[in-house]
């Protein structure tokens, strides 16, 4: 299948539509619309600032729910005849802005490591000790975890992506992962 230029054009248009005509009615005092309107608009804020935030998905959720408040607290200032997508992208801009600030001021907080600290590997021979370990640690777990672990927090798949591969539902990737840390989690901490 094709991909064309114009669908998510087309796509962009009917959201602009609809977002705009279910916002007019909720000024209006149509508070089902309005309602719908934020449902519709917390889809859309998401997948926005997924795209943005792809490094801080924790964040994403808090992100939106402060932009819908922005939304809501300065809907007085919309101005009908703008598109309104643009006027909310704006206020998401800005409130990702805020956050990126935010982030930065603490991450600044923090002191670099000094490349001489004893953290650091000694000689080459210690990453490879630490990939073997890991390979032993995770060959003592069952298929329905190990596997999980290697396909997404290893080799970088996403959830759907390994529950594909594996055969296996996305909740039981999810609950396979999570075991299975939490398996390695206590073994590792008896080597200490």
């Amino acid at each position: 299948m094709q991909r064309t230029t114009e669908a998510p054009s087309i796509r962009a248009i009917d959201l602009e539509a609809e977002l705009h005509a279910l916002f007019v009615r909720g000024m209006d005092g149509d508070t089902a619309a309005y309602q719908a309107f934020l449902q519709k608009l917390s889809a859309h804020l998401r997948a926005f600032l997924r795209r943005r935030l792809f490094g801080w998905p924790d964040d994403v959720e808090d992100l939106v729910q402060e932009c819908l408040l922005a939304v809501h607290n300065k809907r007085h200032t919309y101005q009908s005849d703008q598109p309104l997508t643009v006027w909310v992208h704006a206020i998401a801009r800005y409130k990702l802005i805020d956050l990126l600030r935010s982030k930065s001021g603490r991450e600044a907080l923090h002191d670099p490591l000094d490349d001489e600290l004893a953290v650091f590997a000694e000689s080459s021979t210690d990453a490879s000790d630490a990939r073997r370990d890991l390979t032993g640690l995770l060959a003592t777990l069952p298929d329905r975890q190990r596997l999980p672990i290697e396909h997404v927090k290893l080799k970088g798949l996403s959830v759907t992506e390994a529950a594909a591969l594996l055969g296996m539902s996305e909740s039981a990737v999810k609950v396979g992962i999570h075991r299975g840390l939490k398996t390695l989690g206590k073994r590792a901490g008896s080597y200490s």
